[in-house]
């Protein structure tokens, strides 16, 4: 099941570089991850340092 990123987000950018699938982007106002793309590695989860990344 692909992750969400909830309204904790501070758009931070950091996990956007570390998607190795490309599924993170930049949103107004927070980042968010086609769940098209996402094939739940959890590499975003780990790397959020607000804990705003989560199974959908």
């Amino acid at each position: 099941m692909p992750r969400i990123i909830t309204d904790e987000c501070i758009a931070c950018g950091a996990c956007e570089p570390e998607c190795p699938d490309g599924a993170i982007a930049e949103g107004d106002p927070i980042y968010v991850i086609d769940a098209a793309l996402c094939t739940d590695c959890g590499i975003c989860e780990e790397t959020c340092p607000t804990a705003a990344i989560i199974e959908a």
